[in-house]
């Protein structure tokens, strides 16, 4: 098929494969997609440099991957992530056929993350399998390399994992309770930290929950838990302590400072500001001016 250039496809009763599909957007691109019927002991060991999720569609088989061992059947997905050594192989017995999508972008990690996968938990239920292969077979059927198709490809990919989220979302719902991995002093720290080098760029509490995997709410009660205050007031507390601390060791403008600290609008860091320290950014600074040189004459 000379017109896929560099593409692969694969087309038999037990491998139909779409594979090495050029990148096509920064934010998620489709690598490659197929499905397959595996013979007994089939086996796959080594690293990739994409993410993979796997649907196992019937049979059984074993994943194993830093260090802890899953056995999967039916109705299960997995993750690859890049990077990441990992083996996988079909049961003697009742060999799994599986599904799967191959894919990389800025995005990605987001996007896995909201359907519940995590390093931590790379296993996870899948919905209803025919609504995944409706997907899948629709990319299958888009295997020329043209701009149409590079769209129609991109477009099933993330109506895919839409699906999953909505899964995973509606599953979140329906629990009395979030089921979490760690203790809350591990994700209020974890979050402290994402707080600490992403503050200049206008995160909120959504951003921070989303990082991290788990529930604006569980954040929120983590933080009361271990700190006695809320996320928000974390974050903007230690934006201003930022903040004025610009005021004092650099001669900045105060709209300057202002981006410099996550606030787009000089006018809202004015106010929040004041709100904290009872005076304004420039008086703050002036003041602060004044106590320097009255202890230089000192």
């Amino acid at each position: 098929m000379g017109n896929l250039q560099h593409t692969r496809y694969t087309d038999n009763i037990q491998f139909r494969c779409l594979e090495n599909l050029r990148e096509t957007s920064i934010d998620l691109s489709l690598i490659h997609c197929g499905k397959e019927q595996c013979h007994p002991m089939h086996i796959w060991q080594g690293v990739r440099h994409e993410y993979i999720i796997h649907f196992v569609l019937s049979g059984k088989g074993i994943y194993s991957v830093g260090g802890k061992t899953w056995t999967l059947s039916a109705g299960q997905m997995f993750l690859i992530y890049p990077g990441t050594e990992i083996t996988y192989i079909s049961d003697a017995a009742d060999p799994w056929r599986y599904a799967w999508v191959g894919f990389v972008g800025i995005r990605a990690d987001s996007i896995l993350k909201n359907c519940g996968f995590s390093s931590h938990k790379p296993v996870l239920h899948f919905p209803d399998s025919n609504k995944i292969m409706h997907f899948i077979d629709e990319i299958l059927e888009s295997i020329h390399l043209t701009m149409p198709n590079d769209l129609r490809r991109t477009a099933k990919l993330m109506e895919l994992l839409a699906l999953i989220i909505d899964c995973q979302t509606s599953q979140s719902d329906s629990s009395s309770r979030e089921q979490h991995d760690y203790n809350s002093s591990v994700y209020v720290n974890h979050a402290i930290d994402f707080i600490q080098f992403s503050y200049q760029n206008g995160i909120n509490v959504s951003d921070i929950a989303e990082y991290i995997g788990i529930s604006r709410t569980y954040l929120n009660s983590s933080f009361q838990k271990e700190l006695g205050v809320s996320v928000q007031k974390f974050l903007i507390d230690f934006r201003l302590h930022k903040a004025a601390s610009l005021l004092i060791g650099t001669t900045k403008p105060i709209n300057e400072i202002s981006m410099d600290v996550g606030y787009d609008d000089a006018l809202a860091f004015s106010k929040a500001f004041k709100k904290k320290f009872e005076v304004s950014p420039k008086i703050y600074r002036e003041q602060k001016q004044s106590l320097d040189k009255y202890d230089t004459k000192q």
